[in-house]
C-alpha cells in the first residue's frame, strides 16, 4: 500500500500480548511484514515475548528492523518473568523499538507533534476488588509498585499537555470497562483503576492497553476512549486505528 498521504490522519497499528518466542517467529515476521504501508506509527503493549528471554525478542525486533516508521513499545509481565529486562531492552533497542517505561517518546508526523507517555502499570483492581495499602509489607509492596506507575503516568502527561497528539500507552488496564468478560476473580491482577486518575484529569486523545486476553475491545476514560488491543481480543496480529488528527478531542478516533 501507498504511504498514508493525509495530512489530518494519524494511522497507529497496535498490538499487544504477541508473546513471541523462536517457535513463533515466522509467524510474527509475516504479521510485521503485512503491515500496510500507510501506517504511521506502530504501538505495542507489552507481553512481546512468551517468557522474557532476550533470544525470544529477536525474532520481532528483527521483523521491525526493516520499518520506517516509529515503533514505541512497552514492557509486559510476561517480559519480566526470566528478570533479563536490560539485555530484553538491548535486543528490542537493535531492532529500533524505542522501549518505554516511564518515558515519554515526540515523533513529529506530517508536521503534528506527537506525544506518546509508555508504562507498563501494575495491578491493584477496581471497584470491589482493590489491594490495600494495608498489612503485611509484601501487601504493601504491590501497592508502592503501582503508586509508582501512576506517578510515572502522570508525570509524562505533564510533559506531553503542549502535544497536539497525545497517546497512552500500557500493559495493564487502566478500567474496568475493558477487562468486562474476564473472571471478576481475578480483576485486581489485569490492572488497577488508580492509573485512570492521571488519564480522566489530562484527557490524552486514545489510551492503548494488553494484558487482559478475554477482556473488552473498546470502553472509555470519561471522554477518552480506551482500547485492549490484546490479539487475543482482536484476533488480528495489529488493529488498525486512524487519529483524526484536526478533529475535536474525544472524537478522533475511527
Amino acid at each position: 500500500m501507498e504511504p498514508n498521504a493525509d495530512p489530518n490522519r494519524l494511522r497507529l497499528a497496535t498490538a499487544g500480548d504477541i508473546h513471541c518466542n523462536e517457535e513463533r517467529a515466522e509467524q510474527v515476521a509475516a504479521a510485521v511484514n503485512a503491515l500496510p504501508g500507510d501506517a504511521d506509527i506502530v504501538l505495542l503493549a507489552g507481553d512481546l515475548t512468551t517468557h522474557g528471554k532476550p533470544e525470544q525478542a529477536k525474532p520481532l525486533a528483527e521483523a521491525c528492523a526493516a520499518l520506517d516508521v516509529p515503533v514505541l513499545a512497552v514492557l509486559g509481565n510476561h517480559d519480566w518473568h526470566a528478570d533479563r529486562v536490560d539485555d530484553l531492552a538491548a535486543v528490542l533497542a537493535d531492532g529500533g523499538i524505542t522501549l518505554l517505561d516511564g518515558d515519554v517518546a515526540r515523533c513529529q508526523v506530517k508536521d503534528h507533534d506527537v506525544g506518546v507517555v509508555g508504562v507498563k502499570g501494575f495491578i491493584g483492581g477496581f471497584s470491589g476488588s482493590h489491594l490495600p495499602d494495608f498489612g503485611e509489607p509484601i501487601l504493601r509492596e504491590l501497592y508502592s509498585a503501582t503508586s509508582n506507575q501512576v506517578e510515572a503516568l502522570e508525570r509524562g502527561l505533564a510533559q506531553i499537555e503542549l502535544c497536539t497528539t497525545k497517546i497512552v500507552l500500557l500493559h495493564y488496564a487502566p478500567t474496568v470497562t475493558t477487562i468486562q468478560g474476564e473472571n471478576p476473580g481475578i480483576w485486581a491482577f489485569l490492572g488497577s483503576d488508580r492509573l485512570a486518575a492521571p488519564i480522566a484529569e489530562h484527557e490524552p486523545d486514545i489510551v492503548l492497553h494488553g494484558h487482559a486476553h478475554s477482556g473488552t475491545f473498546a470502553g472509555q476514560i470519561g471522554p477518552t476512549p480506551v482500547y485492549n488491543v490484546a490479539i487475543p481480543v482482536t484476533r488480528q496480529d495489529f488493529w488498525l486505528m486512524d487519529l483524526e488528527l484536526n478533529a475535536p478531542a474525544g472524537s478522533r478516533v475511527h
